[in-house]
């Protein structure tokens, strides 16, 4: 079998899973906290074919995925204005945690509502986690309601807040105003080793590397932005020009293989 024929195949199948890399990020350029992914490419192992004076001669046998990562700059913010809505202006992620299995996730999606209990939740259910009372030394929940309020006031939650810091500032129907608790943030040294589980979350968390978690605003994190959402960070425009040079390097592949089928077939007709 001619080698060009063995190098066509391999570049059509490494092409054809770009294109669905570059298939996914155009699908997802409005999903909110998505983060876009990319294709490296690296060669075959090389047949060795001889030597000479210049050195050892080789062939290549075509071209391999050597990775595929997800690229975690940061995405466009847009206001809501709906409070609950949550963005991370820099580095960090939102921890969640599903109460059914116990597992955590964390996620780059704030669109966040209030559920019938007053946790803060996901879209799909899981609540948002950090510093339960105002001194954060306690981790757990989220929860809007008048829990640990001074003097243990018991007046119904009348409205709520979050600053920069991820603070949640409540004020109760008697006029008390204080902060019950802190959102929590987490960022790891390798991101890319974050694994995507779909709904926008992310688990693999221990192969990320050392994790630093804690207050929004500290060193490592970013602040917390009420009232907006971060949008995917796929460039669409760059993602059309990669899907067209993707196209036509599978057509000039394709032809490689159509062109060795056919000197095959001469070499066949010529014993006839």
């Amino acid at each position: 079998m001619l080698l060009s024929m063995d190098s066509g195949v391999s570049a059509l199948n490494q092409f054809q899973q770009q294109l669905n890399v570059i298939g996914n990020n155009i699908a997802n350029v409005n999903t909110v906290g998505f983060k876009s992914a990319d294709v490296e490419f690296a060669n075959a192992l090389s047949q060795n074919i001889g030597s000479n004076a210049a050195g050892t001669e080789q062939i290549g046998t075509g071209v391999t995925t050597s990775s595929i990562t997800n690229q975690f700059t940061q995405g466009s913010l847009t206001s809501t204005g709906v409070g609950t809505n949550l963005a991370v202006n820099g580095n960090g992620f939102f921890l969640v945690k599903d109460t059914v299995s116990g597992q955590n996730y964390v996620t780059r999606d704030g669109n966040f509502t209030v559920d019938s209990s007053g946790y803060l939740v996901t879209s799909t259910g899981m609540r948002v986690q950090g510093y339960t009372d105002s001194s954060h030394t306690t981790t757990g929940d989220i929860q809007i309601s008048n829990a640990g309020a001074p003097g243990g006031d018991t007046s119904a939650v009348q409205s709520y807040s979050f600053d920069s810091g991820g603070n949640v500032n409540i004020l109760l129907a008697d006029g008390t105003q204080y902060t019950s608790g802190q959102i929590q943030l987490q960022n790891f040294t390798s991101p890319t080793q974050l694994v995507s589980v779909g709904s926008n979350l992310y688990t693999g968390m221990a192969n990320a590397g050392p994790s630093t978690a804690g207050s929004p605003g500290t060193t490592g994190l970013g602040n917390v932005i009420s009232g907006s959402l971060e949008m995917s960070n796929v460039d669409l425009a760059g993602q059309l020009t990669s899907l067209i040079t993707t196209q036509r390097a599978y057509e000039a592949n394709a032809k490689v293989i159509t062109t060795s089928d056919q000197i095959l077939q001469d070499l066949v007709n010529l014993g006839r």
